[in-house]
């Protein structure tokens, strides 16, 4: 059984005529997604630059992307997974400092 993946930080583009609001709420609707957090870190003429941060029990990582695609959105890079049965945050370390 694979293990679930429990958050996912995104770094993406989209164009500006599809409403952040939108964006985000469709991505909620999906199975697996309790609560999508969406920032906007740059914008441009034809694009913006956004950092979703999506939590639930067991997100659909190809759901999520097709999804962004079929609203005109391009997954940048993923920028953190968090798996397994709970929540583990990064702790700094002297490398960090």
């Amino acid at each position: 059984m694979p293990v679930p993946v429990r958050r996912l930080v995104l770094d993406l583009l989209k164009p500006h005529d599809s409403e952040t609001v939108e964006f985000t709420t469709t991505i909620a609707e999906h199975a697996g997604v309790q609560g999508v957090n969406a920032e906007l870190i740059e914008t441009d003429r034809e694009v913006q630059t956004l950092k979703l941060t999506i939590e639930g029990d067991d997100i659909d990582v190809d759901t999520v992307e097709e999804v962004i695609a079929d609203l005109g959105g391009t997954v940048h890079s993923i920028d953190q997974v968090v798996c397994g049965e709970r929540f583990v945050e990064q702790v700094d370390t002297a490398q960090d400092r």
